[in-house]
């Protein structure tokens, strides 16, 4: 039988891309880092879900000094879901740490984010709040 074990989304900055998932609550559970394959990766889960991880994989830059790889976000990818206990509580620690609600919670239960290298993070109310301000007449910005 099939057991999910994480999915992996490719990160420019390491330190960036913590930091924005620190906002909503998942912590680092593992961290390898190949001196020879010149690349780390680090295991992100929710305390107390520590089977469901996100492996951001970071790339170290070239030492030919050429530049670094460049990650275009594509809609084809999809997004990373993530539920949360108050939709409004964690929106705002994101705008409250300068990260663009793409799309708001304007009905109470779904909301996008976008991280440091563009994944789309949908994040969902567990249950339903009432619409309430700000967020319920914000509009879209960009794509999510």
């Amino acid at each position: 039988m099939p057991k999910y074990l994480h999915s992996m989304i490719r990160v420019t900055d390491i330190d960036k891309s913590i930091a924005f998932f620190d906002l909503l609550g998942l912590k680092e559970v593992k961290r390898f880092d190949s001196e020879q394959g010149r690349f780390t990766l680090v295991f992100l889960a929710a305390p107390g879900d520590e089977e469901a991880q996100v492996e951001l994989t970071y790339n170290w830059p070239p030492t030919d000094g050429s530049q670094p790889e460049s990650y275009d976000g594509g809609r084809n990818f999809g997004h990373l879901a993530y539920r949360v206990e108050n939709i409004y509580e964690t929106c705002q620690r994101f705008m409250d740490a300068g990260v663009t609600i793409n799309r708001p919670p304007r009905d109470g239960h779904m909301a996008f984010v976008r991280s440091p290298d563009g994944i789309s993070i949908e994040l969902l109310q567990d249950g339903r709040l009432d619409p309430a301000e700000p967020w319920a007449s914000m509009p879209n910005v960009g794509t999510w």
